[in-house]
């Protein structure tokens, strides 16, 4: 019984750790499925993170800050569009530069808003987005194997935690189910045949951008507002990054998007699970190596595990009308 209470917890940090991928993941699979590779999840993640946890603590209210990390996240998603695709730009280029801005910009108004070297204040109460107890929780609780599932696997998360799920199911209906999803399909496999239908592919670029601004800006107000109290600097660690990896593993699918999130979040906290711990044959591993894990194995994995992962075929390619 020990080690299916060990089991639970690490679960239970899985879904915890993987949500953030999994929004992220889900932004960049719209942008992307549109022809617009973006780079800057990661910025755009932390620019939302800041936002939502200043919003939060200047109102007192987590939904506040929620909207402001999606219109922080927006407002940079609409600047990477401006920049790629009025523009046609390169959206590397763009995307690198928004990591840095957001990176840059979120650590100095910390220091100059907050003064607390560039975090914002810890935030409690209805200031974040507090674990819900689902329905029968706590009168199964003691009930074994599937008391414990539910009541401390199933429930006991965030609003944010249950919507990003819903978002999976959600992406696919859109994507394979909707006149605006075939569009956004064929708008990144061959632009010029949806221009000669007469349906405008910069305007369909744009509004995959601004979903994706959404998504990222759900991910960093989860960051800020449910997993921690309030923002601290670089607190993304890379999570943006990892969101590309995930995607690029899924091959640009919902459900299997889904599913590679879990896949890193487990990674993830099955390293901290294992900090400090004495292994087998192996005794004390340093800190360092298990903080380094996930990282470690998300490169071997998509090194050796992935296959031919072939991105839509106008990815990364600017769209010049032909007149």
């Amino acid at each position: 019984m020990e080690f299916f209470a060990t089991l639970i917890t690490v679960l239970d940090s899985t879904v915890r750790l993987s949500i953030p991928l999994l929004l992220a993941a889900l932004a960049g699979l719209y942008s992307e499925r549109a022809g617009i590779f973006d780079i800057g999840l990661e910025g755009k993640m932390l620019a939302g993170a800041f936002a939502a946890g200043a919003a939060a603590y200047i109102t007192g209210s987590a939904w506040a800050g929620f909207g402001m990390a999606v219109l922080v996240a927006v407002a940079l998603a609409l600047v990477h569009g401006f920049a790629s695709i009025t523009h046609r730009g390169n959206q590397i280029v763009s995307g690198v530069a928004i990591n840095f801005i957001a990176a840059g910009s979120t650590i100095i108004l910390g220091q100059a808003w907050f003064s607390q070297g560039g975090r914002t204040p810890t935030v409690g109460g209805d200031a974040r987005f507090n674990e819900i107890t689902l329905p029968g929780a706590d009168a199964v609780r003691d009930v074994p194997i599937l008391g414990p599932i539910y009541s401390n696997l199933i429930s006991g998360h965030s609003i944010l935690v249950y919507l990003a799920f819903l978002m999976v199911p959600f992406t696919w209906w859109v994507l394979y189910r909707t006149r605006f999803g075939l569009r956004l399909r064929a708008v990144g496999e061959n632009p010029a045949a949806v221009d000669t239908a007469g349906i405008s592919v910069p305007w369909l670029r744009y509004r995959a951008v601004i979903c994706t601004g959404v998504l990222s800006g759900a991910a960093g107000a989860y960051l800020a507002l449910a997993m921690n109290a309030g923002f601290v600097k670089d607190m993304t660690a890379g999570r943006g990054y990892i969101a590309l990896a995930a995607l690029i593993f899924a091959k640009w699918k919902p459900v299997p998007v889904m599913f590679a999130c879990l896949l890193f979040g487990f990674l993830d906290a099955l390293s901290i699970r294992l900090q400090g711990t004495p292994l087998p044959l192996v005794g004390r591993v340093p800190v360092q190596f298990m903080q380094a894990l996930p990282y470690i194995l998300t490169v071997i994995l998509l090194a050796g595990f992935i296959g031919k992962a072939i991105p839509p075929r106008a990815g990364g390619v600017p769209y010049v009308k032909e007149r």
